[in-house]
Parts: C-alpha cells; structure tokens; sequence
C-alpha cells in the first residue's frame, strides 16, 4: 500500500507541538466532525502527518507518522466516533503559515483552504511534498 497523508489541526494552547514532542506519541480523541471521521477512519499505520498550529499561530509546524488505526474513541459520549495515535517525527525546519500556503498556487484546493474549519483531511503527494519544500525555503 502506498502512503497516504494527512494534515491535522490543534489549537496550541490546548496541545502544542512541544506537548506531542514531549509525550512522544498521542491519542488524536475528540474530533466531532462528519467528515474529518472518514478521515480519520482511513488513516493507516505510517501514513505522514503534517500538524498545524491553529488558533493565532495559524502555521504547518512539524511531521508526524500514523502510529496506530482508528479505534472508539475513549471521550465519546456517542459510539461511532474514533481516535487514530500519532507520533511526532520531526519539526519542520521553519513553520509553513496559512499565508504562505493559500499565496502558492499548488496549494489551493487543499481543504486547509477551502473547508478551513476541518480538524483533520487528506492532502495529496505533491501537497505534502510542496509544503515540505516551503518549511525549507
């Protein structure tokens, strides 16, 4: 199977980058969306991550890896919610912003441009690698 990849989304007052660094690996719980569900549903064990900062910071800051498929979610109220673990990879070498991303005429039919209140979505090979390249311009 090929690699898929993912863009998720956190507030980093709620859990930043350094929080993810410092656990090692994480339970991505909580999403109540419909759509970012599927997402999260087809996610596989090694998929990459890209994590964005929302909130003020609004900015692409590290990579992560896909380190367990979905399974129920352990803050559902309600079955049929899930949870995928993530682990962190690596920092970017500077943070990719929102702004940088929708000026880059590769990047405009990402979901982070259009569907900007989505917590979790797919990014296609050449988004993934032409966000990559942006952190190391």
């Amino acid at each position: 199977m090929t690699t898929q990849y993912w863009l998720v989304k956190q507030e980093p007052e709620d859990y930043a980058w350094t929080d993810f660094v410092r656990d090692g690996r994480t339970a991505w719980t909580g999403v109540r969306n419909y759509a970012a569900r599927i997402h999260l549903k087809a996610m596989r064990a090694g998929d990459e991550v890209l994590f964005y900062h929302s909130g003020d910071a609004k900015a692409v800051v590290g990579l992560a890896r896909v380190v367990r498929t979905a399974y129920p979610d352990p803050t559902a109220d309600e079955d049929g919610w899930v949870a995928v673990d993530l682990a962190p990879v690596e920092a970017l070498p500077a943070p990719v912003t929102l702004a940088q991303v929708k000026a880059d005429a590769a990047l405009q039919q990402i979901a982070l441009v259009r569907q900007s209140r989505l917590s979790v979505m797919p990014l296609r090979a050449a988004e993934f690698a032409r966000i990559r390249r942006l952190a190391r311009a």
